[in-house]
């Protein structure tokens, strides 16, 4: 009779525990867009190589930072902080991109409540300075890298990540928490390690995030490669590993770098579920 009426106390308890306590909702909950930069250009046709000759271009610069159940993951990390205290911004060399810096990341991920401290998890499609830009603010925050862009040096054979930083180097694509909601995808051919990223959101449904596998619509519209790409080969099988993953997922593609298209989606604190 004892062990009946334990048996029955215990099974008592259990059911009024909130089932949010007993299993913690698995995936996604939410994405936050932020202005991670705003550049501009002289000449389209650095990008799309003989095409809108002369033409200038802008260019939008986003960070994503993603709910998940079991932390905050962050992906790319957009130009320095730095340049939003230099007026007029970082301009161009060369015909590249000059960039300005409305707010700092560090002071848009506090607007939501939260430091930069919390965010435990992170990657960047590439490791250029646009993407790149601030890692170090994220010091403890676990990395994930293509082992060819963690191992592709600098000039003088500098590394492009301090060697303390926790790091995961992958060879291929990665399920980042194993329940398929943030997939990072190998897209070499930008840079060596390039990779885009799969995102599952419960309502909006799934996203690919481009990194610079493609720079603007046009370019992905056409299958325009840049002739400035470390691999012209691979950048052009990426394309077309991005197209079936897109099928395949009944994906959207969002483009990092398309202004018009960045001018349609809404930033933080606003969040996408």
């Amino acid at each position: 009779m004892k062990l009946a009426t334990l048996a029955a106390v215990a099974a008592a308890i259990a059911f009024c525990q909130p089932a949010a306590a007993q299993t913690p909702k698995p995936g996604v909950e939410k994405l936050y867009i932020f202005n991670c930069g705003e550049g501009s250009a002289p000449d389209q046709s650095r990008w799309s190589t003989g095409v809108n000759v002369g033409k200038p271009i802008d260019f939008s610069d986003n960070c994503y930072l993603i709910k998940h159940a079991r932390g905050w993951f962050l992906w790319d990390t957009g130009v320095v902080d730095a340049i939003a205290d230099r007026a007029g911004g970082q301009p161009g060399e060369n015909g590249g991109i000059g960039w300005k810096r409305p707010k700092k990341l560090a002071a848009q991920i506090e607007e939501i409540g939260i430091k930069p401290a919390d965010v435990k998890f992170m990657a960047v499609s590439h490791t250029h300075p646009d993407h790149a830009g601030n890692i170090e603010l994220f010091p403890q925050a676990m990395i994930y890298v293509q082992k060819a862009e963690y191992d592709w040096p600098l000039p003088l054979n500098l590394g492009r990540f301090k060697p303390e930083h926790p790091v995961t180097k992958l060879e291929g694509d990665y399920d980042v928490f194993g329940d398929g909601s943030i997939v990072l995808l190998s897209t070499p051919g930008h840079t060596p390690g390039h990779q885009s990223l799969l995102v599952k959101l419960p309502k909006t449904g799934a996203l690919v995030l481009s990194g610079d596998a493609v720079h603007f619509g046009d370019n992905w519209e056409n299958r325009r490669v840049p002739s400035f790409n470390f691999d012209v080969v691979k950048s052009a099988a990426s394309l077309k590993r991005i197209e079936e993953v897109l099928a395949k997922e009944k994906a959207t593609l969002w483009i990092n770098h398309d202004k018009a298209q960045s001018a349609t989606l809404k930033y933080s604190p606003a969040f996408y579920e």
